[in-house]
């Protein structure tokens, strides 16, 4: 009887050390290999909507950020138009969100930025517009993102002007992931998509939300 006992506690705990083996190795198989870049820093912007939006709005979720202008008949047109496409094929992921942030907020205000979104078409439980302090824009998207060279920063940041291409991808712990996207190629789109599809496998390993800057 106690020979039996002992054999069932083996049982119990070889059963218990599989599992552990078996989650920690279906949480490793699931890891996407984009490297890390950097991480997002604490922010605090307004929304569409003229709500309070930070970076722990993005935690859980991978999302992808860009920049650009309302009154932009440059780039920006045809980098949005390749944007709807990628909010297209992932706007039924609950974990997925774009996060675009206005390069002149001098005069994207939120109304003017809520009848873009609506131009777009955009749901804003996964796409959000974003405008405030343009010193913390242009930080964000030099200094979090990676979305422009630091060097490009002038003394005064009312001269300073950022206009990019590119999308920058995050993880659902709040990590810049993989390289910059041009938002002008189709190669590089489908490469982001491919890399949404891994990153969205990926669990979120971290509760923490962060402290925003006033």
């Amino acid at each position: 009887m106690k020979k039996a006992r002992i054999y069932i506690i083996f049982f119990v705990l070889l059963v218990l050390c599989f599992w552990v083996a078996l989650s920690r190795y279906t949480n490793w198989f699931s890891q996407s290999r984009l490297s890390k870049r950097s991480t997002v820093q604490p922010f605090q912007f307004k929304d569409q909507d003229g709500a309070i939006f930070t970076n722990a709005d993005m935690l859980g979720k991978v999302c992808v950020a860009e920049y650009f202008f309302t009154t932009c008949q440059g780039i920006c047109p045809k980098m949005n138009k390749n944007m709807k496409e990628i909010y297209e094929a992932f706007k039924n992921e609950k974990e997925f969100l774009v996060v675009s942030h206005t390069c002149q907020p001098e005069v994207d205000s939120a109304p003017l930025m809520k009848a873009y979104s609506k131009k777009m078409g955009a749901d804003n439980r996964n796409w959000v517009f974003l405008t405030g302090s343009k010193e913390k824009l242009y930080n964000m998207a030099r200094y979090s993102y990676g979305l422009d060279d630091p060097k490009n920063a002038v003394a005064n940041i009312s001269d300073d002007f950022i206009h990019t291409q590119f999308f920058a991808l995050i993880d659902k712990n709040g990590n810049v992931r993989g390289g910059v996207y041009d938002g002008l190629k189709k190669d590089e789109l489908e490469k982001l998509k491919d890399d949404i599809r891994g990153l969205l496998k990926e669990k979120n390993t971290t509760n923490f939300r962060g402290v925003f800057n006033n």
